[in-house]
């Protein structure tokens, strides 16, 4: 004989014998049915996959501005791409690699920016010499 436990008023800090309800193999129509999923395991699980896919996507996006800052648009993708660095980072993503590197090339942008105003006294890339 099998008993099931179903918690009539969800609360999981303390359930007394009221609360909960006592069902056998034989009160139940349907034998071959999937057990029911406790209420306090799946809320907390989608939260977290959901800022752990956020923050692995903040790493990613860091480091592709951050490599196309260098050829384009390094005032502004340099930034950018630091900030999203330093919020990936924060929020534990499974890619602190690749928010690092992120991170490394938006400071890069920052400082191919300086020495482009330096050298050339124009933000511009000037190939024709």
């Amino acid at each position: 004989m099998t008993l099931t436990l179903i918690d009539r008023a969800r609360r999981t800090d303390h359930v007394t014998d009221k609360d909960v309800k006592y069902v056998t193999d034989k009160d139940t129509a349907d034998t071959g049915a999937a057990p029911e999923k406790t209420p306090d395991a799946a809320p907390d699980s989608a939260p977290r996959r959901a800022a752990g896919r956020e923050a692995d996507g903040l790493a990613v996006a860091s480091f592709v501005l951050g490599l196309v800052g260098l050829l384009v648009f390094n005032l502004l993708l340099g930034p950018t791409a630091i900030v999203m660095a330093l919020l990936a980072l924060a929020r534990r993503t499974r890619r602190p690699g690749r928010a690092r590197l992120g991170l490394a090339l938006g400071v890069a942008d920052l400082v191919v920016l300086a020495v482009l105003v330096t050298v050339n006294g124009t933000v511009a890339w000037d190939l024709a010499g």
